[in-house]
């Protein structure tokens, strides 16, 4: 919004023209994010205290949760906020990728409050039924990814980081491909947020090499200097993801342990599929799956706990996902949290490291 009506002006206002640069709208989308989420934090957080908005933990838990029962939820709406607003004001909201991003967060974003509500509000301990958000998931992605397949110029050739010449051409197949991403993603997320900021720290981490990435395929001659695919208009990205880095950081003020306030589903289904579409526009689907290593081990641990424990009765984990593993192992609380952290920057520089490694 603010790009529209002010940097029009730059011929009668040099200092505007600063409007033109990706990266000076990114910083201030980054500060907005930030200062929305100090600014309305508390705010929130009292509210759902006033409403009884509380988290409800199952007894098949670690003992160790039972403490936060009635521990506000639903924050993830303060997130969702956070992202959405700064992207309206410092992007260019001309840009086909930055709707369909936005698309996809919302509407994602929209079925974990459903979820949430039908938790803690209606007492619903099932929520949304396991086959009804996949239903949904899968028809937002759907339609994103139509929007992507149809839309001018869209490389439809898979990246493939340490091969410099393979890019195989999934032409139609590239729909099913684009949709499993965005869900996966999504649901791998979800699964991480179990721990006080275990899913954002790895989220911003994420979401701030997703803005490095973002900014290069935009770019033409960075983009052919560096032999990735070069995709135009990705580059806007950077102010959405940007937003997402000061989103997260604003949040993780009021989630780190202990916590003031839990994301729920709203949250962490909405950053886990903002993360998968902005993979897809960037051609940075594998790319994903490296950076976001902590979601992916997350995930697979609940796959391999519910295969294992079905055909063969055997349990792989002392409980999937994997974090609550080594919390039964004894692990404190934030050390697990910490070091998932780490790791989680460690898969961020190899991620990046595939920028040259091609």
């Amino acid at each position: 919004m603010l790009y529209h009506l002010l940097y029009p002006l730059h011929t009668e206002f040099s200092a505007l023209y600063v409007f033109r640069f990706i990266t000076f709208r990114t910083i201030y989308a980054t500060i907005t994010a930030l200062l929305i989420s100090f600014l309305l934090g508390p705010w929130l957080i009292a509210t759902l205290q006033k409403l009884q908005i509380g988290q409800t933990i199952r007894k098949v838990g670690p003992e160790s949760h039972f403490t936060k029962e009635g521990t506000p939820t639903m924050g993830g709406a303060l997130i969702l906020l956070a992202i959405i607003l700064p992207t309206l004001l410092w992007a260019d909201l001309s840009n086909l990728y930055i709707w369909v991003t936005l698309l996809v967060t919302a509407g994602y974003g929209a079925i974990g409050f459903v979820d949430d509500y039908l938790k803690v509000v209606k007492k619903n301990s099932d929520g949304i039924s396991a086959r009804q958000k996949m239903f949904w998931q899968i028809l937002i992605a759907l339609v994103a990814a139509l929007i992507l397949y149809r839309s001018s110029g869209f490389d439809t050739r898979l990246s493939l980081p340490f091969f410099k010449n393979v890019h195989p051409d999934l032409g139609p197949f590239y729909i099913p491909f684009a949709v499993l991403v965005m869900v996966g993603a999504s649901n791998a997320v979800n699964l991480t947020d179990g721990l006080d900021g275990l899913a954002i720290g790895p989220i911003i981490t994420a979401s701030g090499t997703f803005l490095l990435l973002a900014y290069l395929a935009g770019n033409v001659k960075l983009s052919s200097y560096l032999q990735i695919s070069s995709i135009q208009g990705a580059g806007e990205l950077a102010v959405l993801c940007g937003a997402m880095v000061g989103a997260g950081l604003g949040f993780l003020w009021f989630n780190s342990y202990p916590a003031q306030v839990f994301m729920g589903d709203v949250g962490s289904l909405s950053l886990g599929g903002a993360l998968g579409s902005i993979a897809v526009i960037t051609k940075n689907e594998v790319v994903l799956v490296i950076v976001g290593g902590v979601f992916v081990v997350e995930a697979l641990s609940v796959i391999v706990q519910v295969v294992s424990f079905r055909y063969w009765g055997k349990r792989v984990f002392r409980m999937a996902p994997i974090h609550h593993h080594f919390e039964l192992k004894g692990w404190p609380e934030p050390k697990i949290i910490v070091r998932f952290w780490i790791i989680s920057i460690i898969l961020a520089l190899i991620g990046l490291s595939t920028l040259k490694l091609r």
